[in-house]
């Protein structure tokens, strides 16, 4: 992860922004308010197409007050909850939530899965200005599922309540911790605690999800998931990890070059399939022998893997010579296309930007991103506020709302030495015969490499019959590209109606 853009955060990387600090009309921000915090919220209904099906459901967007020991509120999480009515104890629940850590849940919510969504560029193309549609979403879950997106502490509206410090929930277990005791107070509130439940997240989002499912099943007062949703992978650091010394990010994204290649045409092949497949099978046996052998290897085995790189890669033999074979992804997103004067993507590699100049070795930012920001943060802000009618004074915190994060999690010094949590949900897959993994995994992806996860949730311990992959031909976020909404919402729909 060299590239430091604020594109960066949707898979992890951090961006130091303080958290906003402006009072709330429904209770004060300070410490003389803490004892009578007055939780906001807003309700109103609405009837939508979805799936094919007519639904009424009520839209509460509300501060979930987390307490401590002695009952003094510590944080407000604020959820968004589509709930079908009338309501039904019976039917499916899916708690959501992006990434970052410090993203706020809109994508999700405003891009996929949500009643109303931004209408965006579907071609890779910048979104330009105001105004953005904002449309029914025919592809939102609401026919199958009620669904609860939460934006945890520093993102949203979500904050620290008092002289809490919000560092007390960043972390990768502080985080899961809060967002657990959420989801409980919820399901309590709601009389849900026998529906069937879901989780669901993007990027980093999927990270906390398995930290999350380890919060709700790892302990005895279970709260049992009927399946887990995870939408652009990260579970294994190491598996995409550029660091001087660490060999496996090269061989995991691989795969992902040579899908960026052939979409731009300095590859040729019948098809992504085809050519990741070949990526695939390359990566993990000639290149990763190579990579193993370090200095070992002989002249004619680097001529070799030197020939092959370039034909998947889509880049000259000098330049992957120059990098000792060994190309980061930030030097591919400038170097694959510079012949043009352009720079692909890191979220979505099919998007492309001009930098201020040609020559330099990194991008100036991510185009993927500052391609859709704009569009994503005006609905929002416009259907929370002024459809539903949450009414706040608080800024929304779209991404980079957190700093110093803590990374470890628990286990000591070996489980520290590289961040991974697929254990996690390995764990949890052996002792519930009833949960499932759905993946899904967009072919142009830098942020996540799809090979990263297929790496990652191909260990020992995993059950693979209860694991299903699915590909789209979008990157990070998938959903922005029309096609791949419209097939994501029916790969997770017959996901949820299969249990």
């Amino acid at each position: 992860m060299i590239h430091r853009s604020l594109a960066a955060l949707a898979a992890g990387a951090m961006l130091v922004v303080a958290p906003a600090q402006a009072q709330d009309k429904a209770g004060a921000d300070t410490p003389a308010a803490v004892t009578d915090y007055k939780a906001n919220s807003a309700s109103k209904r609405f009837t939508g197409n979805f799936g094919g099906r007519s639904v009424t459901y009520t839209t509460t967007v509300a501060e979930q007050v987390l307490k401590d020991d002695k009952g003094a509120p510590r944080a407000a999480i604020v959820t968004t909850a589509y709930v079908a009515e009338p309501r039904d104890p019976r039917r499916p629940v899916t708690f959501l939530f992006n990434g970052g850590p410090g993203s706020a849940s809109l994508w999700l919510q405003m891009g996929a899965f949500g009643p109303k969504r931004v209408a965006i560029p579907s071609d890779a193309k910048d979104d330009g200005g105001p105004p953005y549609p904002i449309l029914d979403n025919p592809d939102s879950l609401l026919d199958v599922t009620d669904l609860v997106f939460i934006d945890p502490v520093g993102t949203g509206w979500s904050h620290a309540i008092g002289d809490t410090d919000p560092k007390e929930f960043w972390g990768v277990t502080k985080d899961a911790q809060s967002v657990a005791q959420v989801i409980r107070q919820w399901l309590s509130e709601n009389g849900r605690w026998n529906s069937p439940k879901y989780l669901g997240g993007e990027s980093y989002g999927t990270t906390r999800s398995a930290a999350v499912v380890n919060e709700l099943e790892g302990g005895y007062n279970d709260v049992a998931l009927n399946g887990v949703i995870l939408i652009s992978t990260v579970l294994d650091f190491a598996a995409g990890a550029e660091t001087e010394g660490a060999e496996l990010g090269y061989i995991t994204t691989l795969p992902s070059f040579a899908a960026t290649a052939l979409y731009h045409g300095k590859a040729s092949a019948p098809s992504v399939e085809q050519f990741v497949e070949e990526a695939r099978q390359f990566a993990i046996g000639p290149y990763a022998a190579f990579l193993l052998k370090g200095q070992k290897a002989s002249a004619a085995e680097r001529a070799s893997v030197r020939r092959e790189l370039a034909r998947f890669t889509g880049l000259g033999e000098t330049f992957l010579e120059n990098a000792d074979l060994r190309v980061t992804s930030g030097r591919f997103y400038k170097e694959l296309l510079r012949d043009r004067g352009l720079t692909v993507g890191r979220l979505d590699s099919r998007y492309t930007g001009r930098d201020y100049d040609n020559a330099g070795e990194y991008p100036d930012n991510d185009p993927s991103f500052y391609g859709i920001d704009g569009g994503y943060t005006a609905a929002v802000n416009a259907y929370l506020r002024d459809t539903v009618g949450y009414d706040t004074d608080r800024q929304y915190v779209t991404i980079g709302g957190v700093r110093d994060w803590d990374w470890n999690i628990r286990g000591g010094r070996d489980t520290n030495a590289y961040l991974n949590v697929t254990p996690y949900l390995a764990k949890a897959l052996r002792e519930n015969s009833a949960m499932r993994i759905f993946v899904g995994q967009g072919w142009y992806d830098f942020a996540t490499p799809f090979f990263a996860a297929e790496y990652a949730l191909s260990r020992t311990g995993i059950p693979q019959d209860r694991v299903a992959f699915h590909y789209y031909d979008a990157g990070h976020m998938m959903y922005v590209r029309d096609e791949d909404r419209a097939k994501l919402s029916r790969d997770i729909r017959a996901f949820i109606r299969s249990r």
